[in-house]
């Protein structure tokens, strides 16, 4: 998976690498779809979800360069493995998911690997976190578009990883708060990725 999917992506960070390999993915992947657990898709999940390639969760967590100190928010559980690859990086590691279940399954994934993490059963577009507090923001599924609640998030020198627009090409961006409180914008690349849950789709405009 690392030498085949994710080194060719451009990650080259040697932390992320070694977090990914560390993660027994096969531990996080639901067990009728174990022997996919390394494939290069989105693993299906409960509730119509789905797990993010790992080329992609490898090039989120490089973008976001998690360091010891940070206080990182993950919106989106899932199944899990993302959140055990930031509790790894280091940080204090706070993950929202709106469904219970995944809650459950990921305290009890994280736990044996002596994995430590907040996991909350939450809405977080319904309820969002206190706003600039946050070092490090990863938005597990997309949105149509920017939500500026999103970087109310970020605490000075903090890093957003989201996914806006709509299939076919939708664009992975990495905002920093300056500062100056000004943002800074980068797109990464252009990927697909499932809806954030209840995220808000945009009316379309009519004549």
């Amino acid at each position: 998976m690392i030498a085949q999917q994710i080194r060719p992506w451009d990650v080259v960070d040697d932390r992320v690498l070694k977090a990914m390999k560390r993660v027994p993915r096969e531990l996080f992947v639901p067990a009728e779809y174990a022997g996919l657990a390394f494939a290069d898709i989105e693993v299906p999940l409960a509730h119509g979800q789905f797990m993010m390639a790992p080329k992609l969760e490898a090039r989120m967590l490089q973008a976001l360069d998690i360091r010891p100190d940070d206080r990182v928010l993950e919106i989106g559980t899932g199944s899990g493995f993302v959140t055990a690859c930031m509790a790894h990086l280091g940080g204090e590691v706070t993950s929202l998911d709106i469904h219970a279940d995944f809650t459950e399954q990921a305290r009890g994934r994280l736990e044996p690997l002596g994995l430590t993490a907040t996991l909350l059963t939450r809405d977080a577009l319904a309820d969002m976190p206190r706003p600039g507090a946050w070092d490090v923001v990863a938005v597990t599924g997309s949105v149509p578009e920017m939500d500026d609640r999103f970087k109310a998030l970020l605490a000075d020198g903090g890093r957003l990883f989201i996914v806006t627009g709509d299939e076919p090409a939708m664009q992975a961006r990495l905002i920093k708060r300056m500062p100056s409180g000004a943002h800074q914008e980068e797109v990464l690349f252009e990927t697909v990725l499932g809806r954030l849950e209840n995220a808000p789709e945009p009316d379309d405009f009519v004549f």
